[in-house]
């Protein structure tokens, strides 16, 4: 049989001539330097092929070989702590061996082979393992324990075992023996093809929060474990930070934080402040539960297709074990780049600005992803999914972000007029909703409080009243409103600054628990309630303003404690004390 060669190149894309052993997604070593790609498209002359690398140098009549099958994601301990390339290569090491930028062709193992794990036996001889059944533990950080699974597409009879003790993470652990007599060596470590999703058993409805500690997301557009939001924005409206915010303080067990298509400085910051982060739940540093996928501006373009892949691949291994896990990719908008620049090489028909026809299930099939699962071994975890997009002049209009917008129940749109007024998060209320509400309801009863939700919506109600209210300030100005309309103005500035607005570097105010988000809100509307009953009686709400009283509701959020919320019986007390003199001098 004639040797496969490259007969073209243009740009990462790569045909073969008169091949016939590739298969469709088949992982390939292409050139001399063996850049790693993958198959995808094949016909009776020409198969194309996707490369992974930078493809400079490399010339037509160089060898291709395949591996018989398809690109896949190396799982086992080690993940967490460390960074990745789009395609799973440690980054870190890649760095000793060769300075700051990945060679072509660099092979060297996602995890590292020589260092040993200590493994703790859960199974012995005799045994029967069903898929996803665990036979074997390891403390990966201080804060996660790695947990070895039977494939899914395995089962049998444990015909041996190792005694407990430092192995490396191929070191065979245990050795079924399947239904057919054949037998199977298992180890710390697997593979897992990352574009295919790894089976489970059910997916459970949603029924709890993703707990954030930002307000604005908390009380107004939750999302819930297993879900899928969009934070759209234009350039410098807080995408990024608000998406550092979350992974910071969510109540995930694990974050994947993958870096596609961003600037390297920005990626240099995520891995400077993580490493120097506290994890609030554990006091361990917070890489201790993290993993990076960098895949920079800079790197190669089809990776960038692939570096969400291997995202979600790497967090759907965490969630088999137990874990609920977050994902954080920023941006899609780069990832979509990706899929017009490649598509646009392969000659392909363009949709909508230029990207690809299949655009919509592609960006359906990543979101599709997520989901509260009951997993192979009877444990329940979670993957949410929280994708960044950067339209193009801040034009929600366009492709991108308008197709993610029908696969994901949460939409924060972030505000560049809010950004620039240093409003944080930028999350504009009026354009922004959560379809999770009704799911959420009856855990936000039993666990905060059964007014949780009415609350809520009177808040957003004075929002949506100001709202109006401002179209027509901006016509005929607020001199010429009633008092009872002057006072939703005042309350409804001190809902948006002292309740939607988030101070980051204030030690109170970075994290918010959903209790004093509550109680917030509660003193607030008590306060309104009672403004509306002196307004009434003909106080002028010029001398309400004067009590101080706004300014001082506005500074609860620095005022109270995350820990001290009895603190809030003297906020009624004193709008009561106020209010009441301003009644009797009137």
């Amino acid at each position: 049989m004639n040797e496969n060669v490259v007969y073209s190149i243009n740009g990462p894309v790569v045909t073969v001539k008169n091949a016939v052993d590739f298969q469709m997604m088949e992982m390939v070593y292409v050139g001399h330097k063996r850049l790693i790609g993958e198959v995808i498209n094949i016909s009776s002359e020409v198969t194309t092929i996707q490369v992974y690398e930078v493809t400079t140098g490399l010339k037509p009549g160089e060898p291709v070989q395949g591996t018989g099958g398809p690109l896949c994601a190396t799982l086992g301990p080690g993940i967490l702590s460390n960074i990745f390339d789009g395609i799973e290569r440690p980054l870190g090491e890649i760095a000793k061996q060769s300075g700051p930028f990945i060679p072509e062709g660099a092979d060297i193992p996602s995890l590292d082979t020589e260092k040993k794990w200590p493994v703790q036996i859960r199974v012995k001889a005799g045994d029967m393992l069903a898929p996803g059944d665990v036979y074997a533990v390891t403390q990966e950080t201080a804060i996660i324990e790695n947990r070895a699974m039977c494939p899914p597409d395995l089962s049998g009879e444990v015909v041996s075992v190792r005694p407990d003790g430092d192995y490396r993470v191929f070191d065979t652990l245990i050795t079924v023996r399947d239904q057919k007599g054949r037998t199977h060596d298992l180890a710390l470590a697997q593979k897992w093809p990352i574009r295919v999703s790894r089976p489970v058993s059910e997916r459970l409805p949603i029924d709890r929060p993703l707990i954030t500690g930002q307000r604005v997301i908390d009380t107004l557009f939750p999302i819930a474990k297993g879900g899928t939001a969009a934070v759209p924005g234009g350039f410098g409206t807080g995408k990024t930070m608000t998406q550092h915010q979350l992974a910071k303080w969510s109540d995930a067990d694990i974050i994947v934080y993958i870096g596609c298509g961003e600037r390297g400085n920005e990626m240099t910051q995520v891995l400077k402040e993580f490493g120097d982060l506290i994890d609030p739940k554990s006091q361990k540093p917070l890489t201790a539960r993290t993993v990076l996928i960098a895949n920079t501006s800079n790197m190669p373009v089809a990776a960038r297709e692939a570096s969400i892949y291997t995202g979600i691949t790497l967090a759907e291994y965490y969630r088999d074990m137990g874990y609920h896990v977050a994902v954080m990719a920023d941006s899609t908008s780069r990832w979509a780049e990706a899929l017009r620049e490649i598509s646009g090489r392969l000659e392909e028909m363009p949709a909508e600005e230029g990207f690809p026809a299949y655009l919509p299930s592609r960006i359906s099939q990543f979101y599709e992803r997520a989901g509260y699962m009951k997993n192979l071994n009877g444990t329940e975890g979670s993957v949410s999914i929280i994708g960044a997009v950067s339209p193009q002049g801040a034009d929600f209009s366009e492709p991108v972000t308008q197709n993610t917008k029908r696969f994901v129940r949460c939409f924060w749109a972030l505000d560049k007029n809010l950004a620039y007024a240093r409003h944080y998060p930028a999350i504009n209320w009026n354009t922004s909703y959560s379809e999770y509400l009704d799911d959420l309801a009856d855990w936000y009863e039993k666990n905060i409080s059964p007014d949780f939700l009415e609350r809520r919506q009177e808040i957003s109600t004075l929002l949506l009243e100001e709202n109006k209210l401002m179209e027509i300030v901006k016509l005929i100005g607020s001199d010429v409103l009633p008092d009872d309309q002057k006072l939703v103005l005042e309350i409804a500035k001190v809902v948006r600054v002292g309740i939607l607005q988030q101070n980051a570097y204030h030690r109170d105010d970075t994290y918010v628990p959903l209790p004093k988000q509550l109680k917030m809100m509660q003193v607030v509307l008590y306060f309104y309630r009672k403004c509306q009953e002196v307004v009434a009686r003909g106080v002028p709400i010029s001398e309400i303003v004067d009590t101080g009283l706004f300014e001082k509701i506005t500074k609860i959020k620095y005022d109270i404690p995350n820990d001290q919320l009895a603190l809030f019986d003297d906020y009624y007390k004193e709008i009561d004390d106020k209010l009441g003199k301003l009644d009797r001098a009137f």
